[in-house]
């Protein structure tokens, strides 16, 4: 270089190789597969986004929050990803390279390679969870597998339906026996006046597909009992109990117990709510007996329609159950196991309990017996409705 010459002289690289990709986007750049839908249903880059070069411009929405971002383009074998890289230049993205040889050298160089794929839907639909690190394309995808029974589509279930169904959660379960009544639209926001007289779980199938047609949703219209409790939980990854009474509480309670499945628990009363997760898996982790240990009296513990309830309350408390389950199926955060997280909706305020495993525990104390489903439900009285 002659000393006229200034590094602005200098080339821009265009180009970089497989490896170097890989470097760049655990450091936080993105990586974009350019091919079409088709080509990418055997294969893509691990934590690359899937947006046919067609496409590319749709890019500008997808992280328009930030347009300084690095990004890279891949396509077959490393020539439509340049053309897809002019294009974002000229969009006005400052960094941009292709890769070289495109995915057939990814794979010839044994880099990660994700067995499925965001499609553009996808990748537009879950766009800002894929900007972040601690969610991105693998946790997204883990969101997508996940199968999750939600009891109860009132109150609590509707905030938390609405929110998981909504984040791509694959598969939502929804289990509830009631009817949508006019006094449930005050705070049961699945539902509408049109649907007033129509099953819960079918109201909420309705609202939850307009949503976001791309999940898949179970539903049935059924009380959960003794003698269902096991069947209609088997199978899925996480339970949230959206419930308004405490024999459905104690059933759910032991089924996820003797099932491994962590359970996120909330519940709500006039202007406070709480929320916790009683999970299983951890030896450390209490259960709902330890918090518990014995059924109120209807008198100490009435339910909504006979005490009240803030219209909101539950959205809010619904929503923590949300959040909980999310973290819990991405593997990420400090999740509520051992707390108890109380919210005073008229203070405005949150409180934290610490909750611990009780030694001496009916339902999870070392050498603790079954005595079967029927006779927990038996001691908790007669099922109540969600």
């Amino acid at each position: 270089m002659s000393t006229h010459e200034s590094p602005a002289s200098v080339l821009p690289v265009i180009e970089i190789e497989p490896a170097q990709a890989l470097v760049r986007m655990r450091a936080g750049a993105l990586l974009v597969d350019v091919r079409e839908d088709d080509e990418r249903a055997g294969g893509m880059p691990d934590q690359a986004i899937g947006l046919p070069c067609a496409r590319i411009a749709e890019l500008v929405e997808l992280v328009a929050a930030d347009r300084s971002r690095e990004l890279m383009t891949i396509c077959a074998s490393g020539q439509r990803s340049l053309l897809a890289r002019r294009q974002l230049v000229e969009l006005g993205f400052s960094k941009v390279v292709s890769v070289r040889g495109g995915y057939q050298r990814w794979k010839a160089e044994a880099l990660p390679v994700a067995e499925g794929l965001l499609d553009a839907d996808s990748a537009e639909r879950y766009s800002r969870h894929l900007l972040l690190p601690e969610v991105g394309v693998a946790g997204q995808a883990r969101l997508g597998r996940a199968r999750i029974a939600l009891i109860g589509a009132g109150g609590l279930g509707s905030p938390v339906a609405l929110y998981l169904a909504a984040a791509g959660v694959g598969t939502l379960t929804l289990i509830d026996n009631d009817k949508v009544e006019r006094s449930n639209l005050q705070r049961q926001v699945l539902h509408a006046d049109a649907r007033i007289g129509m099953a819960k779980t079918e109201s909420a199938r309705i609202s939850l597909a307009a949503l976001n047609p791309t999940i898949r949703i179970e539903t049935h219209e059924t009380r959960l009992i003794a003698a269902n409790v096991e069947s209609l939980l088997l199978g899925h990854d996480l339970v949230i109990d959206g419930a308004d009474n405490f024999p459905t509480r104690y059933l759910l309670d032991a089924a996820t117990r003797r099932l491994r499945i962590p359970l996120v628990y909330g519940a709500v009363h006039r202007f406070t709510g709480q929320v916790s997760v009683f999970d299983s898996r951890r030896v450390d982790s209490p259960c709902y007996r330890c918090l518990f240990p014995q059924a109120p009296s209807a008198a100490e513990a009435p339910n909504c329609s006979e005490a009240g309830v803030l219209g909101v309350l539950p959205g809010i408390v619904g929503m923590l159950q949300a959040n909980e389950a999310i973290k819990l199926v991405l593997g990420r955060g400090r999740s509520l196991t051992g707390r108890l997280l109380c919210f005073d909706a008229l203070d405005a305020s949150f409180r934290e309990l610490s909750l611990a495993r009780d030694p001496a525990c009916l339902g999870c104390r070392e050498g603790a017996a079954f005595a079967g489903y029927e006779e927990i439900a038996e001691s908790c009285g007669d099922q109540q409705s969600f």
